[in-house]
């Protein structure tokens, strides 16, 4: 019997080549799983709009397919696809595959994932697993305190 599969990912601030994590994932899990490590690594947290999407810039990225979203119905005619109901292994295929993770659509924040090794899952190893970590991740929410919300300074 052969032992599951795993994929190993680079993550990356696009735009700061100099900031990113590498994560091992099994490759049975989800893009949404994909998604949940990802945001994490970079100590973000989850909003509820998330996409996949397969061109990394310009314009059309949203219409870019094939993509996976979380807000995608499968019974609407759509090529988008959902983040929970595709495997690792259908939305990351090979090595070197690269797709744009769009993060919390109004803040614009945007990551590139690309596949650089595929692995085999290891005896009592708890998946998923951040490997390597590069540079300082920024603050999601950005600094404020309560005076600026008020309008007092």
């Amino acid at each position: 019997m052969s032992k599951a599969g795993t994929h190993i990912l680079r993550i990356t601030l696009q735009g700061e080549p100099s900031v990113y994590r590498e994560i091992e994932i099994e490759s049975r899990r989800t893009p949404s799983d994909l998604a949940e490590v990802s945001v994490h690594a970079f100590n973000f947290k989850l909003g509820h709009h998330f996409g996949f999407y397969p061109k990394l810039t310009g314009p059309d990225v949203l219409r870019a397919q094939p993509s996976f979203e979380l807000s995608a119905d499968e019974s609407e005619e759509s090529d988008t696809r959902n983040v929970r109901r595709t495997c690792l292994t259908n939305a990351f295929p090979n090595v070197g595959h690269t797709m744009l993770l769009m993060l919390d659509y109004a803040d614009n924040w945007r990551f590139v994932i690309e596949v650089i090794r595929r692995g085999k899952k290891a005896a009592k190893t708890c998946y998923p697993k951040v490997l390597k970590t590069m540079g300082q991740a920024p603050e999601q929410f950005g600094s404020w305190d309560n005076e600026d919300v008020l309008g007092r300074r």
